[in-house]
């Protein structure tokens, strides 16, 4: 892990990590790469990988930067875990199964040693989680936000990779797990008076809060390959990932909302505040899978994402007509002020 880092060092007078980049390098991201024999110790400039014989690899990248993707002040551990979780999601989309990353990690000031030792149990928790192991990366120090960019790499069986742009008119939407809850744990978390106003108990925050802080991706490998037609994670918010994959697919698509998986907090929370249903619609932060399937692969797929612990619910179908539309209960079509998240 190169890069012009400067002013890394410190001593242990100050809490600073000692011995500048170097020893950051190995003290806290070496270990990481420790069960990965292409990483080489991180003692080189490149990493050797070679992907199972008979498989494709799965590359992506994703970065997330302190007051955009996460707060300045969250714990290092809960920014190390989701750095990677974030891009994890992604190769999940894709029928992949994790097996290493890179990371660039650029630092406004020089880290403290108990800093630095967080962060790295942070992706140490992610590593295990996934099935996943560092190769190498950049650290630095440069000014603007901490910021962390990982690029992940999956395989799949050759020529296997799930794609967004493969679905067709009357596969069914599924989606995985549970909608709204990073949404509504961002808004607490950056209102803690909501949860009075919402009616939540200490349980309920900390469920919601946990949400946005430590994304789960479902890494679902084979059931994905088998059974789905086309899939990609739900990041920017529901309607609009799901907009996405119909502009690429070339259809429409129709949702009910009435079917959309709440947690038991948020449905406490929607069902107090009802206008906040965009939340789930359109909050982002999610991390879930939408999934497109085949009405012949309904019971088989139903049962293989069961049998691997994964939650999955229709929420909907692909249409003929390019719109995406979004049904309440009386089946009446409900209009978004915001389809998702635009950095732009």
């Amino acid at each position: 892990m190169t890069g012009a880092a400067t002013g890394g060092g410190g001593d242990a007078s100050d809490g600073r990590a000692p011995g500048g980049e170097a020893h950051i390098i190995q003290r806290y991201f070496a270990p990481l790469a420790a069960a990965a024999p292409g990483a080489l110790g991180l003692t080189d400039d490149c990493a050797l990988l070679s992907p199972t014989p008979g498989h494709d690899l799965v590359v992506t990248t994703d970065a997330i930067a302190a007051g955009v993707h996460f707060f300045a002040d969250d714990a290092a551990r809960d920014i190390g875990w989701k750095a990677l979780a974030v891009n994890v999601s992604d190769l999940a989309a894709k029928g992949a199964r994790p097996i290493a990353y890179l990371l660039a990690l650029a630092m406004p000031d020089a880290p403290t040693a108990a800093w630095m030792g967080d962060l790295a149990a942070g992706l140490g928790e992610a590593q295990r989680a996934f099935g996943c192991h560092l190769l190498g990366g950049d650290t630095d120090r440069r000014p603007g936000p901490l910021s962390l960019t990982i690029t992940a790499i999956g395989e799949v069986p050759a020529g296997s990779m799930v794609r967004r742009a493969t679905a067709r008119v009357g596969d069914d939407i599924y989606v995985t797990g549970t909608l709204g809850d990073a949404a509504l744990g961002l808004m607490l978390r950056q209102t803690p008076a909501l949860a009075a106003a919402w009616g939540l108990d200490g349980d309920q925050v900390g469920a919601l809060v946990a949400r946005y802080l430590r994304p789960r991706p479902r890494v679902l490998g084979a059931v994905l390959r088998d059974h789905a037609s086309a899939a990609m994670d739900i990041s920017d918010g529901l309607a609009k990932d799901l907009g996405r994959m119909a502009a690429a697919s070339g259809v429409g698509a129709r949702v009910e909302a009435a079917r959309l998986p709440l947690s038991a907090p948020a449905g406490h929370v929607l069902a107090r505040v009802g206008t906040l249903v965009d939340r789930a619609l359109a909050g982002g932060d999610d991390y879930e899978l939408l999934i497109a399937v085949p009405p012949a692969n309904e019971s088989r797929f139903i049962a293989a994402a069961a049998a691997v612990g994964v939650a999955v619910t229709r929420i909907g179908a692909m249409t003929e007509s390019r719109d995406i539309v979004v049904l309440d209960v009386e089946r009446r079509r409900i209009q978004l002020a915001r389809d998702g998240w635009d950095h732009f």
